[in-house]
């Protein structure tokens, strides 16, 4: 039996990756702990657990502050060294992370089957390096090992472990909305997207986007439904609406066996009539889709969006019009975007009835096209470094630097932008003002105000008592986003 120990900064939402693999680790029989930095010492934790396998899911951004973290236990560690392990975004398409002192291991790709045979080889005689979708760093070379397939039939896949998370973090095991995955992957092929860059560089002859059997996603529903507060789910799949069949079966059998209020993501193309009938009898009172940009030759000709303006304000008014409250995603500040594109991104966000417009600042993120785009063309203002791990503090594109600043500051007013038309003017004056600690302090404060109230008011709406509300709220503000 191998010890893994997985090594989170914060929880924000349940991991999904990190609850699967956790479940399938345990199904084989292999012991698995959580220690969460935030909340507790996680050197210690590592020296009393005593880990074969120290696990880390790391997005870009974030790499900096895991790879300091892993250096500082493996150091606590001493002779019973640990092999230390990246999976997720920044590895798999910035494999050269690999090289940096101290991770020994990358995961490319789907973790499941790799992470079990892993452990299963630790716990063996000898390690055999040759293991499907991982890459090695043994004695200064770097073993590259190709990827396995897809794992096509979600269903075969144990039940996240979530009590790994709740047992562990009580303001996400007593919050009453709580993130469920109902699906994999996404058929469309957004220039932006680490899904395209997913299937090009690693999957390219795989089916782009399949849903967990109906039946499994109840089975889970009802397992948290009986044990922990759930009043909502989040659906964080990026298309929860990808098959017409899988949709039909969930609108039947959700409202029945399960009766939860749920939350998904949509896309503007895919919203029909009869798809919105389809969520509203389901129980969906909110789904968030993507904009992104009010300029048609950004939308579709930079982010291969292929969707007209007219079909986002049709998919807006339909989702209005059945009660469902839609959220928007937005990028600012995008390679070619001038100011005013930003703000014609707000009025379409206006024009599509958004009840809470979530507003980005653009990052180039490395494996995907656009990233690839801006790294041909020089138009990055830094390096992979720079990048954060949230798009909401600064641009990294080459630009006048008092248009990037008004970008900058135009990401903390957009929603109320979006909201109240008539503070635009106010607005145009406010993103001027030049970055310091007053205003920065502020407009985050409002920002934060603003987004909380909204959010919790026609997005995830919940009752709870006064306890369960000041945890959240506290939760919220400590969150980075």
């Amino acid at each position: 039996m191998a010890r893994i120990l997985w090594v989170e900064k914060q929880i924000d939402y349940e991991p999904q990756g990190m609850m699967s693999l956790a479940a399938v680790l345990k199904q084989a029989g292999h012991e698995v702990a959580l220690t969460i930095a935030t909340r507790e010492d996680v050197v210690k934790v590592a020296c009393a657990f005593r880990p074969d396998i120290l696990a880390y899911t790391v997005l870009t951004g974030s790499q900096r502050y895991y790879l300091e973290l892993n250096r500082r236990i493996k150091r606590a560690l001493g002779d019973r060294e640990p092999i230390s392990v990246f999976g997720g975004p920044h590895p798999t398409f910035f494999p050269e992370v690999l090289g940096e002192e101290g991770l020994d291991g990358i995961c490319i790709g789907e973790g499941e089957g790799a992470i079990v045979d892993l452990a299963n080889a630790l716990d063996g005689p000898g390690f055999d390096p040759h293991i499907p979708n991982w890459w090695f760093k043994l004695n200064g070379e770097i073993i590259r090992n190709p990827v396995r397939p897809l794992i096509r039939d979600l269903g075969t896949l144990p039940m996240p472990d979530r009590a790994l998370v709740y047992d562990k973090d009580e303001v996400t095991r007593l919050r009453p909305v709580k993130a469920f995955l109902a699906g994999r992957g996404c058929p469309y092929r957004c220039t932006y997207c680490f899904n395209h860059a997913w299937y090009k560089n690693y999957y390219p002859r795989e089916k782009r986007g399949y849903m967990r059997p109906v039946d499994a996603v109840i089975e889970e529903a009802l397992w948290v439904k009986a044990r922990y507060p759930l009043e909502q789910i989040i659906f964080v799949d990026d298309l929860f609406i990808m098959f017409q069949d899988w949709l039909e079966e969930f609108a039947d059998k959700w409202p029945r066996m399960v009766g939860v209020a749920f939350f998904c993501n949509v896309r503007a193309n895919l919203v029909t009539r009869e798809k919105v009938a389809l969520l509203k009898k389901a129980g969906a009172i909110s789904v968030s889709m993507g904009i992104e940009t009010g300029n048609d030759r950004l939308r579709n000709g930079l982010l291969r969006r292929h969707m007209s303006r007219d079909a986002i304000v049709q998919a807006g008014r339909l989702l209005h019009e059945a009660g469902i409250a839609a959220s928007s995603t937005n990028m600012l500040a995008l390679p070619t975007a001038t100011l005013e594109d930003d703000f014609a991104t707000m009025q379409l966000n206006r024009e599509a009835k958004i009840k809470y417009a979530h507003a980005f600042l653009f990052q180039p993120y490395p494996g995907t096209e656009l990233g690839g785009f801006v790294q041909e063309y020089d138009l990055m203002d830094g390096s992979l470094e720079d990048i954060s791990a949230i798009a909401w503090d600064r641009s990294l594109i080459k630009r006048d630097p008092f248009e990037r600043l008004q970008m900058e500051n135009l990401q903390r007013w957009f929603a109320l932008g979006v909201e109240f038309p008539w503070l635009e003017p106010a607005i145009r004056l406010l993103i001027k003002v030049p970055h310091n600690p007053v205003s920065d302090t502020l407009y985050r404060l409002i920002y934060k105000l603003f987004k909380g109230y909204i959010i919790a008011r026609r997005i995830h709406p919940f009752r709870s008592s006064p306890r369960i509300i000041f945890k959240q709220l506290l939760h919220f503000f400590r969150m980075e986003t």
